[in-house]
């Protein structure tokens, strides 16, 4: 008898995400409340409202609100170069840290950022705007992998696209309000001019107010999915250990990087739309009227693409093959669309003394503000089938940390190409054809991936490491006699 006692003694704890679905289920079905997934996710999407729905507003304003596009440029640059490299190793940081102390050193960032930019109307010192962009860049790497884990940790297979789409569609309307203030602010502004102070101020008081929601959420361990099963969070290892996971991913997974052009194009298509469009062609209450309609339509497509992908009527792989056939379509359409008006502007044309921006008044305004509409489902789209890939390879969130890492990393570090040829004046036409040719090649090398890899019910070997469990042990060694693992085994000290 001692000695069974002692084998149970010695047995290693194990982590109930790498338990069949029936071993994880300790408890009912929650009942909606505070702990209740959906209501955190809630509470992560209004974090993110308030903070990146407030940056998303200001970029799509083309400049980040200034006349002259080329500070915000910089910015953006230094921006996306530390948020490409801090993202791809995010799942690491938010490992070590937790998901809650994560998100709340993210958001830091951006009251920093929207300071830059008063600073800048103060002073027209550019320096430290594009400190502050280098700064957010690593406050925004690991404040988007750890709303990633937490999106698609707390939901179930059935329900992810629909987490998926209500977080997009919360933080969205944040941009989407973020934009009505300086529309209201400048509704009989026709002459160019950077958007007041009083803008700013606004912007950064919302921020803040972000920062404080994240002391609001609970611990992952306390968070059961709607299934029942307990939504663990990963235990804290060391950064070695941390950082070879990402490296174990490519080596034991290589399929994932036919993923890489796909993740690229997924936020460079905002240069060409923000300033090659927005602050190319409108005067001021015209730009801030397209802001808020290109954030609103991310409402209507995030909320359409999940319910799609979510439908019951079609197994998961129908699904996830159908959506790549409706996000490439949409892609060819909206895009040819953006290259018939290409064609008849340019970056001298826009610099002449004599060309008038256009206004909403104006007959040709309607067809420009539908295809902009359009331009903003299609990121809507594009987005939240890219979050439901990466749920459909993996319902672990040690895994889905390095995959959302990897996601936001590489599309920055695109996204800082995309504004480096904006600031150096490349030809509005040649940014397109890039941004266009990569959405449509991205999607192509995709789709071997997506057919193998989204099955009907997400198998053990993908809810590991590359076959692997965290600490680079086969999933068939796992013992049999599984323990329930204590509070300490399950998340990190930041955590408790």
């Amino acid at each position: 008898m001692s000695t069974v006692q002692n084998e149970k003694e010695q047995a290693p704890a194990v982590d109930p995400q790498y338990l069949p679905a029936e071993e994880q289920i300790h408890g009912e079905p929650p009942k909606f409340g505070y702990r209740h997934p959906l209501f955190q996710v809630l509470l992560v999407s209004f974090i993110c409202f308030t903070c990146p729905g407030m940056y998303n507003a200001l970029s799509g304003l083309g400049g980040g609100g200034q006349i002259d596009a080329t500070t915000a440029d910089r910015g953006g640059m230094a921006l996306n170069s530390t948020f490409a490299v801090m993202a791809f190793f995010g799942g690491s940081f938010v490992n070590k840290f937790g998901p809650r102390l994560s998100l709340t050193l993210g958001t830091i960032g951006y009251t920093l950022y929207v300071g830059s930019l008063l600073s800048y109307n103060i002073n027209g010192d550019g320096k430290f705007n594009i400190g502050a962009g280098a700064i957010l860049g690593v406050c925004a790497g690991i404040l988007w992998t750890a709303q990633g884990v937490l999106m698609l940790a707390y939901s179930t297979e059935a329900t992810k696209g629909r987490y998926i789409a209500v977080f997009w569609a919360i933080f969205n309307l944040g941009a989407v309000i973020g934009a009505a203030i300086p529309l209201g602010q400048n509704i009989h502004q026709t002459i160019d001019r950077a958007v007041p102070n009083t803008t700013y101020i606004a912007f950064i008081v919302l921020t803040a107010v972000g920062s404080g929601i994240t002391l609001l959420l609970a611990r992952p361990t306390t968070v059961r999915r709607t299934d029942g099963t307990l939504a663990v969070v990963p235990v804290s290892q060391s950064w070695q250990t941390e950082i070879l996971n990402v490296l174990r991913t490519l080596v034991t997974d290589p399929a994932v990087l036919l993923l890489f052009p796909f993740f690229a194009a997924s936020n460079l298509f905002y240069t060409w739309q923000f300033n090659a469009y927005n602050l190319a062609l409108f005067n001021p209450r015209t730009r801030y009227l397209n802001n808020m309609l290109y954030w609103l339509a991310q409402i209507v497509g995030a909320g359409l693409m999940g319910l799609f992908l979510d439908s019951t009527g079609l197994a998961r792989k129908k699904r996830a093959i159908g959506g790549w056939f409706i996000l490439f379509a949409i892609i060819m359409a909206v895009w040819g669309g953006n290259y018939a008006v290409q064609k008849n502007y340019t970056r001298a044309t826009i610099d002449a003394k004599t060309y008038v921006k256009e206004d909403f008044t104006q007959k040709a305004f309607g067809g420009h503000v539908v295809l902009y509409i359009l331009n903003g489902i299609t990121d809507a789209c594009w987005q939240t089938y890219a979050y439901w890939v990466i749920g459909a390879m993996s319902n672990n969130a040690r895994k889905i940390a390095v995959l959302v890492g990897m996601y936001k990393g590489i599309q920055s570090g695109t996204a800082a190409v995309g504004w480096h040829f904006d600031g150096v004046k490349a030809p509005y036409m040649n940014i397109l054809g890039g941004t266009w040719g990569l959405l449509a090649g991205g999607l192509v090398i995709a789709l071997p991936m997506i057919w193998i890899r989204v099955k009907d019910h997400t198998d053990v070997e993908d809810d590991t490491l590359g076959g692997l469990d965290a600490e680079g042990h086969k999933v068939d060694a796992l013992p049999h006699h599984h323990q329930q693992p204590t509070a300490t085994a399950s998340v990190s000290s930041q955590e408790k």
